[in-house]
């Protein structure tokens, strides 16, 4: 092996360790953040799962306990997504951290935007979902279970699991603009495409707006409406995103 490509393999194996260094600090950061978010998620459980109780909407029931690791498995739960929603965009950051020896000045500050955006969107999707289609949901859970005689006896561990596994998706399902914002920036979605798939994007959040709400009418228009919005807010920035970055490379080059 000639002295060239000894050097050459040198300068890769330098790169490859430093990348790996890079990662590894960034992991670290984002693991020591999301234990620190999840001790505050702990402390702030009960008056969090105390409000939930006494504040969704009209919806007030009585929780039960079935089993003694039933307290701490809902303290963990409900930790876990506080955690989550503090450790997003540090996240999110952290990732751009290491993203951002790759990139352009311009590119570097356009795409730091999307660590407050993202937050932003997921806490607004868990708000929606918390304040509009989730007592809802219950309301109508309730009410089903009623007309069939069923004593209530509702399990704090499941109801809280209920909840979790509820907004969690509402809140991911908020992080549509900058998922098609993205997609437009890497190259796979132009407004053509968009256009083709919008009779589809359409029916599936018909469906998912079904889903998530009670069986009426509107119920399903109070969930699927601010779905489709979403996605024409989406669309919007997405297709004026693509249409500046065109005209921008339409333009003279300056000497």
């Amino acid at each position: 092996m000639s002295g060239g490509e000894n050097a050459g393999k040198l300068s890769v194996d330098r790169d490859l360790i430093a990348h790996l260094t890079e990662l590894r600090k960034r992991l670290i950061i984002s693991s020591i953040w999301f234990v620190l978010s999840l001790a505050a998620g702990l402390y702030v459980s009960p008056r969090l799962l105390h409000f939930v109780k006494t504040h969704l909407g009209s919806v007030q029931v009585e929780w039960s306990v079935f089993a003694l690791s039933d307290g701490i498995a809902v303290y963990m739960k409900c930790a876990l997504m506080v955690g989550l929603l503090l450790s997003l965009p540090v996240f999110i950051y952290q990732l751009w951290a290491f993203a951002r020896p790759g990139m352009t000045d311009t590119e570097a500050k356009s795409t730091l935007l999307y660590v407050p955006l993202s937050f932003l969107l997921f806490l607004f999707g868990v708000l929606f979902g918390y304040s509009v289609a989730l007592p809802m949901m219950i309301s109508f859970m309730i009410k089903l279970n009623r007309s069939i005689g069923a004593n209530e006896v509702y399990g704090i561990q499941h109801y809280v699991s209920f909840l979790v596994s509820f907004l969690l998706p509402m809140g991911i399902a908020f992080e549509m603009p900058l998922v098609l914002l993205l997609l437009t920036r890497i190259g796979l979605l132009t407004p053509g495409k968009l256009k083709q798939v919008r009779k589809y994007a359409y029916v599936g959040l018909a469906v998912l707006g079904s889903l998530i709400s009670p069986p009426d009418f509107v119920s399903h228009l109070s969930v699927t409406l601010p779905l489709i919005l979403l996605f024409e807010i989406s669309a919007f920035v997405s297709i004026r995103y693509f249409r500046r970055r065109e005209k921008r490379a339409l333009e003279p080059v300056l000497p």
